[in-house]
């Protein structure tokens, strides 16, 4: 599935192009914020934006490598931050609620026997058919 979705990144033109553009622009944000703070490193910064952004608009093939490996991170930390915030959403929020339901004994599915019921089935009170009700079913 991971696999099929890094073959799948597309390489074309315009999407190197924008790879380009778009890293050149945030290195260059943060090459003049660093400049500004009189931070070391400001420099670098400018000369890879300068040349991240040259290449975007000139010869966007060359990024190709660079775009595949950040993109293949970026699908690689977006499956492995998928799993986290699921687990962290789970057990922080849907354990709880099943514990809580638990101990106060609440059955969310009615699923306890009654020996007295004749039939488990729920009547559904008659409605007249009309044309709208089959035209918008949701």
């Amino acid at each position: 599935m991971i696999i099929e979705e890094i073959k799948n990144i597309k390489s074309g033109k315009r999407e190197l192009r924008q790879f380009g553009i778009t890293i050149g622009l945030v290195l260059g944000l943060l090459g003049s914020w660093f400049l500004w703070r009189n931070k070391e490193g400001g420099s670098l910064l400018l000369i890879a934006a300068t040349l991240f952004l040259s290449l975007g608009f000139i010869l966007p093939r060359l990024l190709k490598p660079f775009q595949k490996l950040w993109m293949t991170l970026a699908v690689l930390l977006g499956w492995l931050m998928t799993r986290i915030i699921l687990t962290i959403l789970f057990y922080l929020v849907v354990t709880p609620i099943g514990l809580l339901a638990k101990v106060s004994g609440k059955d969310f599915l009615n699923r306890k026997f009654n020996s007295d019921a004749s039939s488990y089935w729920i009547p559904r009170k008659a409605i007249t058919p009309e044309k709208r009700n089959y035209e918008n079913q949701f």
